[in-house]
């Protein structure tokens, strides 16, 4: 029995569309305002209709899509007020769970931290600005796994990816995204040390940054435009 390994749950057909077109939205191949029908979704991902009229459906209940009368379904504007909202809950959220994670995180974890921190600096030094925002992503949810509290988990999982639409624009700058990740470290470094109260601070301090860093980005092409 002690070669018999667990077994993880298969994605769904609807899961897999769900996250395919998710990630198009978000890496910009699905750009604001870009008509979406299901007919074409389903022919490009070679599904039938009904798991991409699902995954529509759950797009739009959480703001991915707006409905824009004839036209039908769009993908979205990245809405400003619900930005800021998200770092709203994320300035209260985030300090929590750093905190609890200091207090709680396993020497194994750590080590996950550690080769999240290494991995987010390689890709920037390799320029990959996808991969930068997908290992910035990990890493904080290696912050909400490690602090042990499951509501924390599931009140920031659709959260974060709107903000990978925004930080995308961040994280496309190398020299942005290095400080990001000087940041990272210091908060793994709290954590790892066991300081409750640093590592709050540091994940806070983040926060804080982060929001004016990405907003500042994401208010500069309504300047240019202006």
């Amino acid at each position: 029995m002690t070669n018999l390994q667990s077994l993880k749950p298969q994605k769904t057909l609807v899961e897999q569309v769900y996250e395919r077109i998710l990630d198009a939205i978000c890496d910009g191949a699905l750009a604001p305002g870009d008509r979406v029908t299901q007919d074409e979704l389903a022919l490009r991902l070679q599904v039938s209709r009904q798991p991409v009229g699902t995954a529509l459906g759950q797009l739009k209940q959480q703001g991915f899509l707006v409905e824009r009368g004839r036209r039908g379904l769009q993908v979205a504007p990245i809405d400003p007020a619900r930005f800021d909202a998200i770092y709203e809950l994320r300035s209260a959220l985030e300090p929590l769970a750093a905190s609890l994670a200091a207090k709680r995180a396993t020497a194994a974890q750590i080590d996950e931290g550690r080769a999240l921190i290494a991995h987010g600096r390689q890709v920037v030094a390799a320029g990959d600005s996808r991969a930068s925002l997908l290992a910035d992503v990990a890493f904080h949810e290696w912050i909400y796994r490690t602090c042990g509290n499951a509501l924390v988990v599931q009140s920031m999982q659709t959260h974060w990816q709107h903000l990978r639409r925004s930080m995308g624009e961040v994280l496309r700058h190398p020299e942005l995204a290095r400080v990001v990740w000087d940041e990272h470290a210091a908060v793994l470094d709290a954590i790892a040390r066991g300081d409750a109260g640093a590592a709050a601070k540091a994940i806070g301090d983040h926060v804080t940054t982060a929001h004016g860093r990405v907003g500042a980005l994401l208010a500069a092409p309504s300047r240019d435009a202006a």
